[in-house]
């Protein structure tokens, strides 16, 4: 699918935070406020068991939102997951961030299933989520931001994600883009190289690479990007 739908995933009108809480030092609870602090965009808490997370109303499902978000953030219990991808793609949404872990093969596969109808992207599962710093738009439970600036970087690994945070936020390096794939089931190297080759914002791309399952797609997609921009890996 390369880039579809990326643009939902990184450019956002509104984003829904399912598991939004308020129960200290949870996911939920840091990707809410994560969201909150920066995001200027429409934010909308789901979780069945609050009335209101903070200053906002919290919602019980994906039916009883306003709209449609361009984005949902996913950070409920495993078994949850397809259904609420399949729930999403029906409703409209056409990108998530599968911040949940422990997926395992069969639950993955639905999950992908209940996504390819309707072309919903996922990036994930099992990441840290991503930052667009230019945005405000901080989608991640990372324990501190990102500064705006021209660099790209996209990791595999989350322990190198929060690593890299704090050793750009002591030298002022900033970025455009800031990607935890975690597993990426969808949403892989070779789609972010497209996206980001000719992303505007983006001048130069720094991936950190554990596997990469479909050589051919990559190789063509890192000789596009540098093209126009250097790719470091």
């Amino acid at each position: 699918m390369s880039i579809r739908h990326l643009d939902a995933l990184f450019s956002p009108a509104s984003v829904a935070v399912f598991g939004a809480s308020e129960r200290p030092f949870s996911v939920g609870a840091t990707v809410w406020r994560n969201l909150s602090n920066g995001f200027k965009g429409r934010l909308y808490p789901v979780n069945p068991k609050h009335r209101h997370i903070g200053d906002a109303r919290a919602y019980a499902s994906v039916a009883a939102l306003p709209e449609a978000p361009d984005l949902a953030v996913i950070c409920t219990p495993a078994a949850t997951v397809p259904g609420l991808i399949a729930q999403l793609g029906e409703r409209g949404t056409r990108a998530a961030v599968v911040v949940t872990a422990g997926l395992d093969k069969t639950t993955r596969q639905a999950m992908l299933d209940a996504a390819r109808p309707h072309t919903l992207r996922i990036l994930g599962p099992n990441c840290i989520g991503m930052l667009v710093p230019h945005l405000g738009l901080n989608a991640s439970f990372a324990h501190i931001g990102a500064q705006p600036g021209e660099l790209a970087f996209v990791s595999q690994s989350g322990a190198l994600v929060t690593a890299m945070l704090d050793w750009a936020s002591a030298r002022g390096i900033g970025f455009s883009h800031f990607v935890s794939l975690g597993e990426h089931a969808d949403v892989d190297f070779g789609d972010m190289l497209d996206f980001l080759g000719s992303d505007p914002h983006t001048r130069a791309i720094l991936l950190y690479i554990e596997s990469v399952e479909e050589a051919r797609k990559f190789m063509s997609a890192a000789r596009a990007a540098a093209r126009n921009k250097p790719v470091i890996v």
